[in-house]
């Protein structure tokens, strides 16, 4: 399944400047061509970044 920007931005929370920058520094995976003007991400690609991003740990009230 191949997801476009408004759902890869959806689903990390991250703006588009922000997923462009990580592509560019190697940090998060990069489009594919779909089409002459289109891009989209593999979303197999998408939640192994997810899977990789640390666990925030348990909240503790003090």
């Amino acid at each position: 399944m191949l997801l476009r920007l408004p759902k890869v931005m959806q689903e990390t929370a991250l703006c588009r400047s922000s997923i462009y920058a990580a592509i560019s520094e190697g940090r998060f995976p990069p489009p594919v061509r779909i089409g002459r003007r289109a891009v989209a991400w593999r979303l197999k690609d998408i939640e192994a970044w997810k899977a990789r991003l640390p666990q925030a740990g348990p909240v503790r009230w003090e």
